[in-house]
């Protein structure tokens, strides 16, 4: 490709650093672990949001380590499930409490650290991406530094990631990405490595991360496909050779299935508080979901490209007609992106190898969203988090065609003018990040942007009542729990949260009204009986609390504050013995148990 300013070939070595030239790299290391911790600089108090209340502060799993020594000790526990899907992630949530317990500054560190990990691993795959015998003939080969800079500052600094990172619990979604990375990066290693040892080393790093990515999300499924894809792409040799050193890799797939197959089906939490509202879409029907998922998928497109009017939750339309006009449009705009990658396939095969690099960054976009945006029906329709491991590809395959637009570039000025232009947007989308962190500061500016944006939706009437509840608004609470009543009148949370705010200020009989709406609602939330035989308990009603206490423990024997309550019970009654026997239980149960302890520590006391 001829360009009249050949001269400028030579770019300015913060962008370009020679290759051999430490220094320079370890400029672009600094810069984006900077931007990170300049963007994410205002989320180490976040507090612990909706899930976490349950998945971390409330998990007896996450307070005991034993559990991941000894899976199976937690079956029967809501976790049970999840500790063995997602091991890793759930690990290392154990282990920010051993070392914090629910102090949130450490939590997000390590969120943070992943983050911008991450977006260290995104400009080491870029180059090394580069560096592949099939792109070393390429025109961009000489632009491999600044392509990767500009691809992990956009990962590094868009407000889309807030989700994955802010979020604590979300941290599934930045961990199994990082051991993605890691799998692919450590493939192309193993590929690019002249010794054998070497080259050994690297595969069994590869193969490690996978396994790790697979016990982290489930997402992670596709990263075999996305590793056989850039093997085809950018490398070469023969097809039995390259498919054989494969299969250990394919063989990873199995290990979602198989963790999936031997789960258990959750069960209640959170007993005798205010409950997190549920979530999702019930009834719909793979066609469904898939028709409506094509939309979803435009969506995240124009999040990436324009991130405003972001959302924790999105009250989004679900679509039942591929004929719908919005439907349809969205499945020609992408069906023509597909169609797009293919034709730069073909352009990569025949002179424009550069090309290649866009193709793979839009096909990795569309593999990796696929598990969560297909026709398996999630109960969320569409959440910001599962761009996470999409945008990869979509900055990947950005940065590379805007390097690849500016060859195009005759004037020297014209290129100097877009290069300034293309790496201000990361520290523009830097200052959205920094701003939209801000309303993760308090629950109660969270759901309020919730609620502001998606008014007519249940779940964050009921959220925003709960974080008003933990501010001591109780009035404000009420309304947000009444007016989430007004839209669905058998909503059991709002009933049973309602039911918990009267509990607070002994309005007992109204308390009871609300319990028992719940349980009309709802016969099988063990919260409710739980709630009832407190309220049975404190008006002095011992039988009616007790059978109430019976049947949660009944529904689900780990209950550990049910048996707690049930200890309260017989402590009144004065049976000691029975008194401490649940307490000790709901300890076993849940160690972080604070109450029961003391309950044990009292029960002792007064004994001696």
């Amino acid at each position: 490709m001829k360009r009249e300013d050949t001269n400028d070939e030579v770019m300015p070595s913060i962008l370009q650093p020679d290759e051999h030239h430490l220094t320079g790299t370890l400029v672009h290391v600094a810069l984006i672990a900077v931007l990170g911790l300049l963007a994410y600089s205002n989320t180490l108090q976040v507090p612990f949001q909706w899930d976490e209340d349950i998945y971390i502060k409330g998990s007896p799993v996450v307070k005991d380590l034993g559990y991941f020594v000894d899976p199976e000790r937690a079956k029967g526990l809501e976790l049970h499930g999840a500790l063995r899907s997602r091991y890793i992630g759930y690990l290392t949530f154990a282990l920010n409490y051993a070392i914090g317990g629910l102090d949130v500054t450490g939590y997000h560190l390590f969120n943070i650290a992943v983050h911008i990990l991450n977006a260290l691993l995104v400009y080491a795959l870029v180059l090394c991406t580069f560096q592949t015998p099939f792109l070393r003939g390429g025109v961009l080969h000489a632009r491999a530094y600044p392509i990767a800079l500009l691809s992990s500052l956009l990962f590094v600094s868009h407000p889309v990631q807030t989700e994955a990172v802010t979020y604590i619990f979300q941290r599934l979604a930045s961990l199994a990405t990082l051991f993605t990375l890691l799998s692919l990066l450590a493939y192309v290693r193993s590929r690019q490595s002249a010794s054998r040892a070497s080259a050994i080393g690297f595969y069994a790093a590869s193969v490690v991360s996978a396994v790790l990515a697979m016990k982290t999300k489930e997402n992670a499924f596709t990263l075999p496909m996305v590793i056989v894809l850039f093997e085809f792409l950018f490398f070469s040799g023969r097809f039995q050779r390259r498919a054989l050193s494969l299969l250990p890799l394919l063989l990873t797939l199995a290990i979602i299935p198989l963790t999936l197959a031997g789960t258990d089906q959750p069960v209640g939490d959170l007993i005798g508080d205010i409950v997190p509202a549920t979530r999702g879409y019930d009834g719909l029907s793979r066609g469904v979901y898939l028709i409506t998922e094509f939309r979803v998928i435009v969506t995240y497109l124009r999040l990436l490209v324009l991130p405003i009017d972001q959302n924790l939750e999105y009250d989004y339309p679900v679509f039942r007609s591929f004929s719908d006009p919005q439907v349809l449009s969205s499945f020609l705009l992408l069906l023509s992106i597909v169609l797009l990658a293919l034709y730069l396939l073909y352009r990569s095969r025949t002179g424009e190898r550069d090309a290649a690099v866009i193709a793979f960054g839009i096909f990795w976009f569309f593999i990796t969203l696929s598990v969560e945006s297909s026709i398996v029906p999630i109960p969320m329709l569409i959440n910001e988090y599962r761009l996470y491991l999409p945008s990869v590809g979509a900055f990947l395959a950005f940065s590379t065609g805007a390097f690849l637009s500016l060859e195009t570039l005759r004037s020297r000025r014209s290129r100097n003018i877009t290069r300034i232009a293309l790496f201000a947007v990361p520290f523009v989308l830097s200052i959205a990040t920094y701003q939209r962190n801000i309303l993760w500061e308090t629950k109660a500016s969270l759901w309020e942007d919730v609620v502001r944006k998606s008014p007519s939706l249940v779940y964050p009437r009921n959220n925003l009542g709960i974080a008003y509840v933990e501010d001591g608004r109780l009035d404000e609470a009420v309304r947000q729990f009444q007016a989430a009543l007004a839209i669905k009148p058998d909503h059991e949370t709002a009933h049973n949260n309602l039911g918990v705010i009267y509990a607070r200020q002994r309005r007992w009989d109204e308390a009871m009204q609300a319990f028992q709406a719940a349980l009309r609602s709802n016969p099988d939330v063990v919260d409710t009986h739980n709630n009832i035989g407190l309220v049975y308990l404190e008006k002095g009603f011992y039988a009616e609390a007790e059978r109430s206490f019976r049947t949660a423990i009944r529904m689900s024997p780990v209950y550990a504050k049910a048996h707690y309550n049930l200890g309260v019970l017989f402590e009144r009654q004065g049976r000691v013995e029975e008194a401490a026997r649940e307490f000790e239980t709901a300890l076993r149960l849940d160690p972080g148990y604070a109450k029961a302890r003391i309950g044990l520590q009292e029960l002792s006391r007064r004994q001696h």
